[in-house]
């Protein structure tokens, strides 16, 4: 009993109104995860690509299409558009170049490509380096001037790369296009695949004769210096992009960037947390507990802070406004928050000591105080027992 089909449109999983670029991106997703070539030895896999070259097949031709949705599968059993299951069904008139060509590529590392052919205008390379600055200049902005190996053009051939009195010629292999055509074997005969010329690396030219300066580059390694402002508020591990100075384009293609990578010191005392600021500030005993000023160290400087009668350890106050710049609007920064502790002397003179005990004395703590109540409590109870005692023996 001859295996029952599935609906076309369910093997491709779109809709009945799917248009042709939705069925080419779901065929092209199915064939790449079921070829065999993916699979070897899989025959559920084979199976699965062959059910779903023949749905689109016969869904991206717009007649057998119609066809398919009249009738059904009935549309092609026993008739011209061929019989007997997936190994005979006519894929004729089925455009699969576009498809195998990109298809071919992932598969076997070369193949077609979109975006147009190689030899037309390219973007240079980005060049990445890094740099090191401090913390006070990342949040304040800075200039700094590094120096690059980039590629300039050579003066000997002006960037052609051909000896003085030479030209480049058109490449014999692919006319000029940068790309060949090559034949590639597939289970629907021979598919036509698109590949970058081997001979002039896609750009349509060959130079016979090179310049001896360049050696047929075109461009000569230099040192450069580039001047580089770094704004206020970088993050430590964000670029700075210095447009159109990296290495040259292609075939007359703009030059790529330089991306200066930040890396910012450690600071002793501060701390950053994106726009904030952080750091501890230790306070001592008398001023804690009676109140008074302190000085703080800010990236703006020293600032008199006034701390509250009471203070307790590890208090944290804002200082509004002493943070990090925005690096989209200067005029806003963030907060810088100070962290207070209370220092605890651990040396003190014959004189402090006495003034601590009096302080102690005067203010009757309630730890002292409980522990002269239960020093009393337990006299009392000593006493008691002494008297139960001494009426016991005498």
């Amino acid at each position: 009993m001859a295996e029952q089909k599935r609906d076309y449109y369910e093997v491709l999983g779109v809709d009945k109104n799917a248009d042709e670029a939705a069925l080419k991106k779901a065929y092209r997703v199915l064939a790449k995860k079921y070829h065999p070539d993916m699979n070897p030895g899989d025959k559920d896999a084979e199976k699965k690509f062959k059910e779903a070259s023949e749905a689109y097949a016969v869904l991206s031709d717009p007649e057998k299409r119609r066809q398919y949705d009249q009738f059904g599968h009935a549309a092609f059993e026993g008739g011209a558009g061929g019989a007997g299951g997936f190994g005979g069904f006519d894929f004729n008139g089925a455009d699969f170049t576009d498809i195998f060509g990109d298809l071919f590529g992932d598969l076997f590392g070369g193949g077609r490509r979109s975006g147009g052919a190689r030899n037309g205008p390219m973007k240079g390379s980005n060049v990445r380096t890094s740099i090191r600055i401090t913390f006070e200049e990342a949040v304040f902005g800075c200039e700094k001037e590094i120096e690059l190996n980039v590629k300039e053009e050579c003066k000997t051939c002006k960037g052609s790369g051909a000896k003085p009195g030479t030209s480049p010629v058109t490449c014999t292999k692919c006319g000029g296009k940068g790309q060949v055509v090559f034949s590639q074997q597939s289970f629907f005969g021979t598919v036509r695949n698109v590949q970058t010329c081997p001979d002039c690396q896609g750009t349509g030219k060959v130079i016979k004769e090179r310049c001896p300066d360049c050696r047929g580059t075109g461009y000569i390694p230099m040192k450069k210096r580039f001047a580089v402002d770094i704004p206020a508020g970088i993050d430590n591990g964000q670029c700075k992009r210095l447009s159109g100075q990296g290495e040259p384009g292609i075939n007359g293609g703009p030059r790529g960037d330089v991306l200066v990578e930040v890396i910012v010191g450690r600071h002793p005392i501060f701390q950053r947390q994106d726009m904030n600021i952080f750091s501890t500030v230790p306070v001592s005993f008398p001023i804690a507990a009676l109140g008074g000023e302190i000085v703080i160290d800010t990236v703006d400087g020293k600032v008199i802070y006034e701390v509250k009668a009471g203070t307790q350890t590890d208090t944290r106050v804002r200082l509004k406004g002493k943070g990090v710049p925005s690096l989209r609007n200067k005029d806003v920064r963030g907060d810088h928050y100070v962290t207070l502790v209370v220092q605890v002397p651990d040396k003190l003179s014959h004189e402090a000591k006495e003034l601590l005990a009096q302080y102690d004395e005067a203010n009757d703590d309630s730890l002292n105080a409980a522990k002269r109540f239960t020093d009393s409590k337990a006299k009392g109870s000593s006493g008691s027992a002494a008297g139960k005692k001494k009426k016991k023996i005498f």
